[in-house]
């Protein structure tokens, strides 16, 4: 399996979040790397998805794993 990697411009380090945006709603939501690469979604290294910026008056929504 190919190891995927950060979307970021320039950024070659391993994906470990999927970012998603909201246009309707100004609302992005960051979460675990999605199951399959998705056109609309964005992935992320760990250190974009801890510096993650939104237009102002937007809302990050961060869903975190369960851990058991």
């Amino acid at each position: 399996m190919r190891q995927r990697v950060c979307s970021k411009v320039g950024c070659a380090r391993e994906a470990v979040s999927t970012l998603t945006y909201d246009y309707a709603d100004q609302m992005a939501a960051v979460g675990p790397l999605g199951a399959a690469g998705d056109p609309h979604a964005h992935d992320l290294c760990a250190q974009h998805t801890e510096r993650l910026s939104v237009p102002r008056g937007w809302v990050v929504v961060r869903h975190e794993t369960l851990r058991t």
